[in-house]
This record gives C-alpha cells, structure tokens and sequence, in this order.
C-alpha cells in the first residue's frame, strides 16, 4: 500500500510527502517507476516531508512515483556464508557468484550491554616483530593505519589476515570506503592468488558511488564483523579503508539537507557518527574485534577536525614510510611516529617496556651519527658512539622480516616470530652480543636467537 509520492528527485537526495504515515531515520522505502525499483533510507523528517538517501542511481525516478515502506530495514547475511564473498553496502554479492542466504540481520544492531564489553582482554600478538614490538595490540583495540601508496600497506593487510587465521583460527573483515574499484578487484584477487580469500568477507562502497555507499559500507563490514564476534567466537581483525571517506559522506549528506556545517564543511554531528561506529568496535568474553583504520588526511593537516575527532578513539597507530620503503626495508613501519597504549611498563612488562625506550633512544641517536659522519667521516666517533651506529642498522635490518603473502615473491620463507624471541633478539643486539656479526646477518630473518641458540625453528603458532 503507496504511504506517499515523491516530491523531489536528485542523486544524493529524495524527498517524498508521506502524510500520515509515522516514519522514523533508518526505514527503508522504495519506489517503481518505468518498471524499475529504487530503495531509499529515511535520512530525517521535517513534517510531512521524508529525507530520503537514494541507495543507487535515481535516473529515470519521475516525481509523482508513489512510494511504500519496505517491511524490514537496511539487512545483510549473517552466516558463515559471507565468508569468501564480496558484497556491497546494502548486503548484495557483488562477486558474480549466487548466494544462499541462511539468515539475515540488520546493520544497526543495539549497542553491547556496558557489562558485556571486556576492556581488560589479552594481548593479540600478530608474529610481526615491528608491530609487537612497536605497537603491540589488545583485543579489541583501534588502531590507525596511515601510508600512501607503494608503501607496502597491502602486504601488511594480508600477512596480518594470514596470521591471525593460522594462530587464532579466526577469519577477518576489509571494508572499503570509498575505494577504486580497480583497488578492490585487485585485493580481491591478490587474496585469491594469496588462498585467503576463504578467510576473509568483504565489504566495498565503491568511489563512484554515491555519498549513501561509502557511508552504509562501514556499518555492514561491521555486521559481518559482529557475526563472526558474537556467532563464532573469534578474534576478528577488521580492516576499513578508508574511515575518512565515511566522514566525507556524512558531510555530502548533511550538506543536501542544508543543514550548518562546523569547521571545514563537517556535520555538526561529526563526534556522533564517528561515535556511533567506534563504539561498535569492541572486545567481549565470547571473542573480540580488532580493528586496522586507514586514514586519508587531507592536505596533511593532522589537527583537521575530521582526523582529529577519529583519532580520538584509537589506540595507537601504524604508520609506514616511503623513505623506509625506498631503502628496502619492509613492513617500512616509521618507528618514530608508530605508537600504541600498551607501551607502558605495567601493561607489556618492564622488560618490553625498557627495550622499547632503549630502541627508540638508539635510532634517534642514530639519526644524530649519519649527520656527523657525513661531515665528519665514522673515524671520528667515539667508541660508544660506534656501537651505537652499528648496532642500530642492525636493528634496522633486524626488524624486517619475510612475509608469508609474499614469498612466492621473494623466494623467502614466511616467519611467526614470537614476542619472547623478539625480546631476546633486540636485548642481544644492544647489549652488544653481536657485535661480530655483519648488519646483513639480520636483515629479512625472523627470530636470530631461535634458530642460532636453539639450533631449530621454534613452531610459529605455539601460544
């Protein structure tokens, strides 16, 4: 039965006159015309008159379209058959391939009862020594992800899917906001070729779309995510790419409807809608999600509001270099700038802890030594400051390591190295103990004391 006809039309925004008819935001409505369908969300109401976000095109919509209310909301599949597929955000496969649905959810759930969220899990440790080491993660921790491209942030992505599957049997998430799509047919196939793509659901709102897409992409990645949380208790990682994009979607749609922007063009509902995914994202006694954000900053102004609002939230972040890159040390993680919460003495441990603060304070020194050198010549450091020099470049070499994504690449056998041996590796390194070595005896190995000291390769996946 038609609760009304269309008043408006437009690609980023409909407005329908419903009189009569108690609508609320988030209720879907659709409309036939020209014998096709068009499905809207209701975006606001002022009245009579419906603020509708269109979920496609709206070439051929024609005012005057009656318009009905759709008996359920915004839903996605909610089984174990979303794993290996690719959908977009209103929960259709988009990889060419049927789908047989078992059961469906809606993509704004309930918040978690407060005293269902376990904010004291364990440490989730990913194998890879840059990242345990530099910014190791909880469960259930938000962790920012900045990198351009040609950086090597891919690879990091999958290494990280491989890894958590294989030591947690858990599967992962990726969430593109705003993505090319020549981008996410090539993740799509890399995790093919990779045989990860069993272990992962996939999510795209792609960048052609409309502002409706890459908003409503974040909130079905999140579903999935939740589903493999709540359902199949797991440790789930999950990757948005871009959460910025969704933020410039709430803006494009707040703009429509004419409503006053803070600083930048941003919805005054900026801290809200952010807000309202972050808190999505959390830990529980049945299983956790992790979460890996990129994040695009425009015109790099870190203090941006949109940046500045997301930021808040993390935990820590990841952030990798060209300059790294182009030396040829991978993951290029800046150590400088990659942080994380638990780098603290009470939650990592003193030892960590004391490591980490020595490191740091080494490759800054380091910094300082490649400048006298280059004026000066190596000759005329001091004797500490030799050791210094030469046992951080072995760090530098130390804390790259071989992926198991990319050795049919490399021709180099993938490594899990364990927190223990990281920590026994690095202690060695600046206590002096391998003084002897060449820098290249570290670079692109996994653990140098398990397998010189032990004489075998511990197992990768023992906890």
């Amino acid at each position: 039965m038609s609760i009304g006809k269309i008043i408006s039309v437009s690609d980023l925004m409909v407005e329908a006159f419903v009189a009569g008819e108690p609508l609320k935001r988030r209720d879907m409505l659709y409309a036939e015309d020209g014998g096709r369908k068009y499905e809207f969300e209701v975006q606001d109401m002022k009245g009579s008159v419906a603020s509708l976000i269109p979920f496609g095109s709206c070439k051929g919509l024609h005012r005057g379209a009656e318009v009905f209310k759709s008996p359920r909301g915004l839903e996605i599949e909610y089984s174990d058959a979303i794993l290996g597929r690719v959908f977009n955000p209103y929960g259709e496969p988009i990889d060419q391939a049927p789908l047989e649905s078992r059961n469906t959810r809606t993509v704004y759930p309930d918040s978690l009862p407060l005293g269902e969220i376990d904010v004291n899990g364990p440490i989730l440790w990913s194998g890879i020594k840059a990242l345990d080491f530099f910014a190791p993660m909880q469960k259930g921790f938000k962790m920012g992800l900045l990198g351009g491209a040609g950086v090597g942030k891919t690879v990091l992505i999958k290494e990280l899917i491989h890894n958590v599957y294989q030591g947690f049997g858990s599967n992962s998430v990726f969430t593109g906001v705003g993505e090319r799509s020549r981008e996410g047919k090539e993740l799509y196939d890399e995790m093919k070729e990779s045989g990860l793509l069993d272990k992962i659901a996939m999510v795209f709102g792609q960048m052609g779309e409309n502002s409706a897409s890459r908003s409503h992409a974040v909130y079905s990645g999140l579903t999935l995510a939740e589903y493999l949380r709540d359902e199949k208790n797991q440790d789930v990682l999950l990757f948005i790419d871009n959460i910025y994009r969704a933020v410039q979607a709430y803006s494009e749609i707040s703009a429509m409807e004419n409503r006053m922007p803070i600083e930048n063009g941003y919805p005054a509902t900026l801290d809200s809608d952010v807000s309202e995914i972050e808190e999505r994202i959390n830990s529980t006694s049945k299983g956790s999600i992790t979460s890996f954000q990129a994040i695009y900053i425009p015109a790099d102004d870190i203090t941006d509001a949109a940046v500045q609002t997301i930021m808040e939230h993390l935990d820590g972040q990841v952030v990798l270099s060209r300059k790294v890159a182009e030396k040829g040390r991978y993951p290029a993680v800046d150590v400088f700038q990659t942080t994380s919460t638990l780098i603290d003495a009470d939650k990592v441990g003193e030892r960590h802890y004391n490591l980490h603060e020595k490191v740091i304070a080494y490759l800054t020194r380091y910094q300082e030594l490649e400048e006298i050198i280059a004026v000066l010549g190596i000759e005329e450091l001091s004797r500490e400051d030799k050791n210094i020099f030469y046992r951080s470049r072995k760090l530098q070499n130390y804390f790259t390591q071989p992926m198991f994504v990319a050795q049919d690449f490399t021709g180099i056998p993938g490594e899990f190295v364990k927190i223990e041996d990281i920590l026994n590796d690095v202690e060695g390194i600046l206590e002096g103990r391998y003084d002897d070595l060449d820098e290249q005896d570290f670079f692109m190995i996994g653990s140098y004391s398990g397998k010189h000291q032990n004489g075998r390769d511990d197992a990768p996946w023992e906890k």
